[in-house]
């Protein structure tokens, strides 16, 4: 055999250890690919039976709010009519009120003069006693 022979043998059995090594590379990676794949799938599968739960959670939770704001509409309704319908009795107390202030006022007012007129009347007996006395004093001396 040549020395080119050798050298082609060489390569030949080189370039066969570099394809099964390759093979071998390959297989493991496609072994580790089709395990993650199995991963991935089954947290795709998860996803899909969560997606599937919240949207039916949430559905409902939909129909629930829904139903919570015709009570609560229907609810204030109610109280607006209500309201409307005692509106009146509040301006009443509201008028009652300033009467009652009014009234007060003017019950202050007729004490205080009551309370002079009293006292005038009071200081004009002491006088009237006292001119009295006086005139009394003075017819007896007479």
């Amino acid at each position: 055999m040549t020395g080119t022979e050798v050298a082609a043998i060489i390569a030949a059995v080189a370039f066969a250890v570099l394809v099964v090594v390759l093979v071998i590379f390959l297989l493991q990676l496609n072994k580790n690919i089709t395990k993650s794949m199995e991963k991935v799938n089954g947290i795709l599968d998860e996803a899909d039976k969560t997606v599937t739960v919240l949207t039916q959670d949430v559905d409902i939770l939909l129909k629930q709010s829904e139903d919570l704001l015709v009570i609560g509409n229907d609810l204030l309704s109610d109280v607006t009519q209500k309201v409307e319908t005692i509106d009146p009795l509040f301006h009443a107390v509201a008028d009652l009120s300033e009467s009652v202030s009014e009234l007060n006022s003017s019950s202050k007012t007729i004490l205080s003069k009551v309370g002079e007129a009293s006292k005038t009347a009071a200081t004009a007996t002491v006088v009237g006693k006292a001119a009295q006395t006086a005139s009394h004093l003075f017819k007896k001396n007479k």
